[in-house]
């Protein structure tokens, strides 16, 4: 079991910051990979940004220079400061994990799990 809880979401002013986080619990072995995606209201969710266990980063291109991924893997915990808010931003933010945890009988299993979601405005 994989628990992943995400937090830092709220209104902001177009040009402004947020940064959230994303904490994963449970009994984890290893973490492959944690990801932002996001979903506007009436839209689909997509992609934002990436970071592996090794902390290669990757994003997508309206993320890029204003957005940074970053990871405490001590605390497994997953962060999005991002700036320069655009109300094109505005969407529920959701965090994704991937890696292996162990069960209840202590076998290892790949797990792959999202996070609940936060809410971020871009007020105008």
């Amino acid at each position: 079991q994989v628990q992943l809880v995400e937090s830092g979401g709220g209104l902001v002013q177009a040009g402004g910051s947020l940064r959230l986080s994303c904490a994963a619990s449970g009994s984890i072995f290893s973490i492959t990979s944690m990801a932002w995606y996001r979903q506007p209201l009436g839209k689909q969710r997509e992609y934002v940004a990436r970071i592996t266990g090794g902390g290669s980063t990757s994003y997508t291109d309206s993320a890029k220079d204003r957005f940074t991924i970053s990871r405490d893997k001590a605390n497994n915990t997953m962060y999005l400061q991002m700036s320069s808010l655009k109300p094109e931003d505005t969407a529920i933010y959701y965090c994704y994990a991937d890696g292996v945890y162990s069960d209840y009988d202590g076998a290892l299993s790949d797990f792959g799990f999202w996070g609940q979601g936060t809410q971020v405005t871009v007020s105008s």
